[in-house]
């Protein structure tokens, strides 16, 4: 069971022993997101994901990476909305030797001078690539169109954006919001607790302050979005409201999202791809997060036929409405039950997941009670659920990007759309 307290300083801490592995996982997240961006420096939080790696403490940029490999240390950096994510795996009994260099990364990251002109060019290719990734550009717009601002920020920034970003921006930004409160760390693995808490209050004595509170600026953009490529294909996003995470009725929706297109067997990827041939990929997947939520459903399909796949994408939505099969219900919580026993084994998707649930949830959540609450949702409570919810009118409000060329059965797709745009 995961064991949770938080530091005076703020600061969420969660530990979870797992004494059958070797292995030691790291997640901390720290209030520093896209969403805290200034206005005119789109891409602050991706330009500071790059620099942070780049020394800490005493240590210079190849000192730091030195250190970190000599203790056999994976690591990584990714920004994210509300927060940045600092990811570390080890062995377990290097934790000791490994843990002061984390605290730096977040205390005293160096985030030299000379590192900024290369981390502009490597944000400005991430950007530039997107180009050259169709399916990703139409999931990220899609993303875009559905949330509020300023939560509807691409996490790459704009090309102006980056490059208005000076040094001294990124410095100030950190000392102002890298701070423990509002942040999580979390931690799955080979651990003694008691140790682990004593060392971690010793190394953050002194670190106080107080995160800044971000909320919704605006209404979303919403509507249906045709993206002008000459492709070969057409990449089709749709998105959905959801709840937060902490509803209710959180385990219905990771399950109908499980039927609806979470896998092989899954209604959308049966019926468009097996059947029919229409779509070379085809999905859907939950995402439930600590304000709102979304369901997204991405077909990959070819300019003939995308009118009929965009079709059949919403009729199987508005299907749902009328029931599933209990084979259906079986095989989705069947492969509910297998996700959760991958995550058991794994410390890295462990310390993940702890690290989210109290950011999501203000509170860590053992395995055992996942499976609970999965568990708790049966056929005759799915079917209700989705009679409830899959209605027209929640359909009506979703947001659609089609990328690809413009075609008579893409226009067809898009006709009549409120908020049709092209770009």
């Amino acid at each position: 069971m995961p064991e949770f307290s938080t530091l005076p300083n703020g600061l969420r801490v969660v530990v979870e022993p797992m004494p059958s592995v070797a292995s030691l996982a790291i997640s901390w997240l720290v209030p520093v997101g896209d969403a805290g961006d200034h206005d005119t420096r789109l891409g602050e939080a991706a330009m500071l994901s790059e620099l942070l790696m780049r020394g800490a403490g005493d240590l210079d940029s190849r000192g730091y990476s030195d250190a970190l490999d000599r203790l056999g240390v994976q690591r990584s950096v990714r920004n994210g909305s509300r927060s940045m994510r600092i990811s570390a795996t080890m062995l377990g009994d290097r934790l000791d030797e490994a843990l002061p260099l984390l605290v730096d990364l977040v205390r005293r990251p160096r985030l030299p001078a000379d590192a900024l002109e290369p981390a502009r060019r490597l944000c400005l290719q991430s950007l530039e690539s997107l180009d050259d990734e169709p399916q990703r550009l139409a999931m990220i717009r899609l993303g875009s169109r559905h949330r509020p601002p300023p939560f509807d920020r691409t996490g790459y920034g704009t090309e102006a954006g980056l490059e208005a970003i000076e040094i001294d921006h990124l410095r100030e930004r950190w000392r102002r919001e890298a701070v423990p409160s509002d942040g999580v760390l979390a931690v799955a693995g080979r651990i003694e607790t008691p140790a682990f808490m004593d060392r971690l209050a010793a190394l953050l004595e002194g670190w106080e302050g107080d995160s800044r509170q971000i909320g919704t600026s605006g209404e979303r953009q919403g509507g249906i979005l045709h993206i002008d490529r000459e492709t070969s294909q057409v990449h089709l996003g749709v998105a959905l409201d959801a709840p937060p995470q902490r509803d209710p009725e959180a385990m219905d929706w990771a399950i109908a999202s499980r039927i609806l297109g979470g896998h092989s067997s899954s209604r959308l990827f049966v019926e468009l791809r097996e059947r029919r041939g229409l779509c070379y990929s085809v999905g859907s997947s939950a995402s439930l997060g600590r304000d709102r939520g979304m369901l997204t459903i991405y077909a990959g399909s070819t300019p003939d036929r995308i009118g009929e796949s965009h079709r059949l994408v919403l009729e199987g939505l508005a299907d749902l409405a009328r029931g599933v099969e209990e084979v259906e219900f079986r095989r989705a919580a069947a492969g509910f039950r297998r996700a959760l026993l991958v995550q058991s084994e794994r410390t890295s998707t462990r310390a993940a997941q702890l690290a989210s649930d109290v950011d999501h949830l203000g509170r860590p959540r053992g395995l055992d009670e996942i499976a609970a609450e999965a568990a708790a949702v049966d056929l005759d409570r799915l079917q209700a659920f989705l009679a409830k919810t899959f209605t027209s009118a929640w359909i009506a409000r979703r947001s659609e990007v089609h990328l690809g060329p413009r075609t008579p059965q893409s226009a067809a797709a898009t006709e009549g759309a409120v908020g049709s745009s092209g770009a």
